[in-house]
């Protein structure tokens, strides 16, 4: 039996057969709950939870749905919603933390004009319009993302690991009314756009900044 120590990839694991613990019941729980709180420590799992989600909601993984989720709990009983989106991923833990408010805010709005240049390679195929990537305003690149996809029939599942953005928030205070103000101005504009969210984070209770 091989067991997955530090591997993340949800398909991964289970195509090479790793010792996985099937938790895809859980799935249809998530869709009908509003919010939903993971408190976990290191290495308990959260990178793969969303990377579940991404290879069960990915429109783009559709064919490969009977191979990755084929036997599991899941496959069994799917929900209407699977592989019905385009995902789009945010991991805030690539985002550097130290150094000024502008370098904070550089670091961050870079990562994000990344994942939306990630977004229209990975989806090129489906012929998305033009989506505007800003580098001084990656606010402005996700409003074209969204104007992009409401042109098409898929929705946008977004995925957030927020590690680090707690930091973020408690090494920066000017950070927090400034730079920062840009990601509350989004989660705004998501929640006014039906954007399906999902976020999960790790809070060190020894960290004090």
């Amino acid at each position: 039996m091989k067991f997955p120590y530090g591997i993340s990839d949800f398909k991964s694991i289970v195509t090479e057969e790793y010792f996985y613990c099937d938790r895809t019941e859980k799935i249809p729980l998530l869709e009908n709950t509003k919010s939903q709180l993971f408190i976990r420590p290191r290495r308990f799992g959260k990178s793969l939870v969303l990377s579940m989600l991404e290879n069960y909601y990915d429109v783009a993984k559709k064919d490969e749905f009977e191979s990755i989720f084929g036997n599991l709990k899941i496959g069994e009983n799917p929900t209407d919603l699977r592989n019905s989106y385009f995902i789009l991923k945010f991991d805030f833990s690539c985002v550097d933390p130290t150094g000024s408010a502008e370098e904070v805010k550089k670091a961050l709005f870079d990562h994000i004009n990344d994942c939306i240049k990630e977004f229209i390679l990975y989806y090129g195929e489906y012929n998305l319009p033009d989506i505007e990537v800003n580098r001084n305003n990656a606010i402005s690149s996700i409003k074209s993302l969204v104007s992009s996809v409401r042109m098409t029939p898929y929705p946008v599942y977004l995925l957030c690991n927020l590690r680090n953005l707690t930091k973020l928030i408690i090494s920066q205070s000017r950070y927090l009314v400034s730079a920062h103000s840009g990601i509350l101005e989004f989660y705004k504009f998501k929640l006014n756009q039906n954007i399906k969210y999902f976020a999960i984070s790790l809070i060190r209770p020894d960290y004090h900044g």
